[in-house]
């Protein structure tokens, strides 16, 4: 049985068809990508399945259970938690009260050992005392993790974590996603558009385009598909050396995924 899974998901907002009976399953300490150009309906999905967007047809189901009706907080609860796209954190605070805060948002609030795990494992703990704002790209981003991490949840929806990102931070979020579900066997669907980093760090890829699944696989068989080369470039005679290499999609931080 997987671990979340959701069945014939279909969104409509504003008159038009968002997404078009979406299926998808990640099981239990698995690491699945979800890909495909701006405006497929990704963070549509993860509106979906973190319980922000409960108006939508289908199913979404943790262990099995149906979680449908939850809203976000309940889900939370339960172990779904989600990031954004821009790592937003507030300011006027240090990275500790960050955290604390984060701690204290929903309850029963985690024990202060899990605060202190989570910024020793982002690598944020020497940090504590920092305020948000004196924070870099990447380390607003592990801080967004770790508020994530204090609420011991048993999957993280992260949405485009490495945006904005360099080659060694990049390399850094792949390590921790990886540590993530290895050692602590948390599960994690990634939507990213550096799909270097699904490459290295997912099991599976699916690829969303105008709503609807069109390829789902090994990263490797995936990113070669005549149709998925097509969904990003609009063109599907593209050399495959084109999928494999680094910056590939890096069309920054995107608005409407």
């Amino acid at each position: 049985m997987p671990l979340l899974s959701c069945t014939d998901i279909t969104l409509d907002l504003g008159g038009r068809r968002i997404l078009e009976s979406v299926n998808l399953e990640v099981g239990q300490a698995e690491v699945v990508g979800l890909a495909g150009p701006n405006g497929a309906g990704k963070t549509s999905l993860f509106e979906v399945l973190s319980g922000r967007q409960l108006h939508h047809g289908g199913d979404v189901t943790l262990d099995g259970m149906s979680i449908r009706k939850l809203a976000m907080r309940e889900r939370v609860e339960l172990g779904v938690v989600r990031s954004y796209q821009r790592p937003i954190v507030p300011a006027g605070l240090t990275v500790g009260e960050t955290l604390k805060a984060a701690r204290k948002a929903f309850k029963p609030y985690p024990s202060r050992l899990r605060l202190e795990w989570a910024a020793e494992f982002v690598r944020l703990r020497a940090r504590m005392d920092q305020p948000t704002g004196s924070l870099e790209t990447l380390e607003r981003r592990k801080l967004m993790l770790a508020c994530l991490l204090v609420r011991d949840p048993r999957i993280v929806l992260l949405d485009e974590p490495a945006s904005g990102l360099t080659g060694s931070e990049i390399d850094e979020i792949d390590l921790v996603v990886r540590k993530l579900a290895q050692e602590f066997g948390i599960s994690v669907l990634l939507i990213e558009h550096r799909l270097e980093l699904l490459a290295m760090v997912a099991s599976r890829v699916l690829v969303l385009d105008v709503g609807s699944i069109i390829a789902e696989g090994p990263p490797e068989t995936v990113f070669t598909l005549p149709a998925v080369r097509q969904a990003y470039f609009d063109n599907p005679i593209i050399d495959s050396a084109s999928l494999d290499s680094a910056p590939l999609l890096a069309a920054g931080e995107s608005v409407a995924s």
